[in-house]
């Protein structure tokens, strides 16, 4: 596999992933309404989501170490892929606050394995220039996700606007079948 093409999967899968979970964050408002709940409510949801988000920074490592890189990215996405619809589907803001929590956990902690997967699969003389312009463009693409959300909640309801970011996120995982597994390479062996 040549190193561009890696490049451009691993920039749709970051782009994707990113776009993903960024398509969330401008809904508070518009759940706030649709739940009818307090925006200290609705807040309480982002703080959850960060702490989350950094339990899963913590779980991830361990968890690829042991179980290969491509299996948990591709189970963190998937996850988040299934439990993104139910999230939309709920209707009550306690359940929210329980389900958030697990949303995040697995709609992010898949950024932990990122920078390990692409240390392992660029060789060192090009690994720096590879990290940066895989992550800042798929980061990039993901900027779109506010127009995007604003756009399909206006018109069509939350509900659209999370399956669109459910089938980001299933896109992101059948991407990665192409990359390859780096699991256990030394970052002078590179895929």
């Amino acid at each position: 596999m040549t190193w561009v093409r890696v490049e451009v999967l691993l920039t749709a899968v970051v782009g994707l992933g990113a776009l993903s979970i960024d398509m969330f964050l401008p809904s508070l408002p518009a759940i706030a309404t649709a739940f009818a709940a307090p925006p200290a409510t609705v807040q309480l949801t982002v703080t959850l989501f960060l702490m989350a988000f950094a339990a899963s920074q913590l779980v991830y490592g361990p968890l690829s170490d042991r179980f290969g890189r491509r299996r948990t990215y591709v189970t963190y996405l998937l996850l988040a892929a299934l439990l993104v619809p139910m999230y939309g589907a709920t209707r009550n803001a306690a359940a929210l606050l329980v389900l958030g929590p697990i949303v995040a956990f697995f709609g992010t902690g898949y950024f932990s394995g990122f920078g390990a997967v692409t240390a392992e699969i660029f060789p060192t003389a090009i690994r720096a220039t590879a990290q940066g312009v895989t992550y800042n463009i798929g980061r990039g693409l993901s900027a779109l996700a506010p127009i995007t959300v604003g756009a399909l909640s206006a018109e069509y309801g939350l509900g659209a606007a999370f399956s669109i970011t459910s089938g980001a996120f299933v896109l992101a995982a059948v991407l990665w079948i192409w990359i390859p597994e780096t699991r256990g390479r030394t970052l002078d062996d590179p895929a």
